[in-house]
């Protein structure tokens, strides 16, 4: 079985025509994208790189990661958000390529591919997220770097990320987390060893939505970013 969720799917498809909106459902996004492209920038290097976006949704990371020199493809399963990212990425004249596939799918035809896999903020939204951790090691090149991010199983994090965020500030639509999905880190590290990746880094994510500040700190109580790479047989 494909480890998508549908209903996760309709959501964000029913939310595409907010992607490029910059005070809209997916502002906290944009406020935190330039945090997220640093840290690949720093950690992996991107100019020149063969990128693969996992879980692109409209584009926000794919795109940075082109204007920073990246040969950048996204995969997504919101049909309606690739034709978004798609016709924005023209708009911003910059070579993109998109497809409807899964992290799974696309491993089966291009395994050891990619210099660079980014998947940010998806692996809390799969049924099977050691499944997606998998995948997206099967298609790196010995060497190659795979960069996540995600939100920590923590009650602060239930407290902050869930109640406040969806159903008292309104900050992202409700219903965009499920607590028991986040994912802590010692899990993610977990899975990255069962996928013969090593752990590079963990670093926490500060972000404040009235201010629209976000930052890489050291407490990953609430979101947090992991570096693995493949390493050489």
């Amino acid at each position: 079985m494909e480890n998508i969720d549908n209903q996760e799917i309709a959501r964000f498809s029913s939310q595409a025509g907010q992607w490029w909106d910059t005070r809209g459902k997916f502002k906290a996004l944009h406020q935190i994208n330039p945090v997220r492209v640093a840290y690949v920038i720093e950690r992996a290097g991107v100019a020149g790189r063969k990128i693969l976006d996992v879980g692109c949704g409209g584009g926000l990371l794919s795109e940075a990661m082109a204007a920073a020199g990246g040969q950048v493809t996204g995969i997504d399963m919101a049909a309606s958000a690739l034709e978004v990212a798609g016709q924005h990425a023209e708009q911003s004249g910059l070579d993109i390529t998109y497809h409807k596939s899964t992290a799974e799918e696309w491993a089966r035809s291009h395994a050891d591919d990619c210099d660079v896999v980014t998947c940010m903020e998806l692996v809390e939204h799969v049924p099977d997220p050691a499944g997606l951790v998998m995948a997206c090691s099967r298609l790196l090149r010995p060497g190659g770097d795979l960069l996540f991010a995600t939100v920590n199983r923590t009650w602060l994090a239930r407290l902050l990320v869930v109640w406040l965020s969806e159903y008292v500030l309104g900050l992202v639509a409700k219903g965009t987390h499920t607590y028991s999905r986040f994912v802590q880190p010692s899990e993610l590290e977990h899975w990255g060893r069962l996928a013969r990746l090593d752990c590079i880094d963990l670093s926490g994510l500060r972000y404040l939505p009235y201010v629209g500040h976000a930052a890489l700190c050291k407490s990953t109580a609430l979101n947090y970013l992991m570096h693995f790479r493949k390493p050489f047989p």
